[in-house]
């Protein structure tokens, strides 16, 4: 692959990556067939992918590629096309951070071009492909794919992950590199995984961190408002700084721009301090109409807001008020 391929003008990679942010109640209008998958190197092995839906991490070396999340199925032989400029290698393992479509809409067709190691003997016939690549996720992604198999943005089995976790976290050891796959409960959904690599220092986010607009919360799914905060307290703890300097621990969230700790820390600090103004507001017995007219993110608005599309202002309050007063069903 050559160097103007792979290193892509940052400017350019900011403007783009501000419009594509896509997500449920959009994904039947997305026009597939002009969307480009844009690589970004990160750091050693690690790349970030950006096209339609999620942002994928990539894991490259000599016993396969590792991904994080495939966004959206017809962007799959697109996605392929890349990962095959990057490395010949099989692709081994899928990761899911959770269950939204933009995240996992590839995992059948992805999967079916890796193939599984077994027994921990790394064949590099990709004759012998076998099952596919494994994927895994935390066991409430597969409850929810599995449960809404008959709905419209249904997953089929064939995409639904192999080898699901069950307890806090989960670990691996592929490509020279330690990585945790840790559970995040009730953050936007039940199901969230952050990724980390730890050699690397680089951690796959999900949609519990972006840069685009207010998180999503799936209330729905298990999501609440806290649970997004204390997941970004446990990224927090992981990431290390470099001393005076733009550098350290590298985030890739689920829909943005390449992150550090500066950023993170200021969205925790959004998130921080729009929680506990709209807490105070639900002590004084407002009701979710007042809330919203009180409007509790007016100074982050410019940066985070919305007043139309899939996910507005308005629309981040109610599940913020809903999540912290425990009225979800108001």
């Amino acid at each position: 692959m050559s160097t103007d391929r792979k290193i892509i003008k940052h400017t350019a990679l900011l403007i783009l990556l501000t419009c594509l942010h896509v997500t449920p109640s959009v994904r039947s209008q997305q026009d597939f067939d002009s969307v480009e998958i844009q690589v970004l190197p990160v750091r050693d092995n690690i790349y970030m992918l950006v096209g339609a839906g999620g942002n994928i991490t990539l894991q490259l070396g000599d016993e396969g590629v590792l991904m994080v999340d495939t966004q959206f199925a017809p962007l799959s032989g697109k996605i392929l096309a890349v990962i095959r400029e990057l490395s010949d290698q099989p692709l081994r393992y899928i990761i899911n951070t959770h269950y939204h479509p933009d995240h996992v809409g590839g995992n059948k067709e992805l999967r079916a071009a890796g193939s599984t190691i077994a027994g921990g003997n790394i064949s590099m016939d990709i004759s012998n492909a076998g099952e596919g690549a494994q994927i895994i996720a935390h066991e409430n992604v597969l409850i929810r794919l599995s449960a809404r198999i008959d709905t419209e943005n249904a997953l089929p089995p064939e995409g639904w992950p192999t080898n699901p976790y069950f307890s806090g976290s989960k670990s691996l050891y592929f490509n020279g590199e330690g990585i945790q796959i840790i559970h995040q409960p009730a953050a936007q959904t039940d199901g969230d995984s952050i990724v980390y690599f730890r050699k690397s220092d680089v951690i796959a986010a999900g949609d519990i961190y972006v840069t685009t607009i207010y998180p999503y919360i799936d209330l729905e799914a298990g999501g609440s408002y806290q649970g997004i905060v204390d997941a970004l307290n446990r990224m927090l703890d992981l990431m290390i700084p470099v001393y005076g300097q733009d550098d350290g621990t590298l985030v890739i969230p689920g829909h943005g721009r390449l992150s550090d700790i500066g950023d993170v820390l200021n969205y925790r600090e959004m998130l921080t301090i729009i929680g506990d103004r709209i807490k105070d507001m639900i002590r004084k017995g407002m009701t979710l109409k007042e809330v919203q007219a009180a409007r509790p993110t007016r100074d982050y608005d410019p940066r985070w807001g919305a007043i139309s599309g899939w996910w507005t202002t308005e629309m981040f309050v109610e599940a913020a008020y809903k999540s912290l007063s425990g009225k979800q069903q108001q």
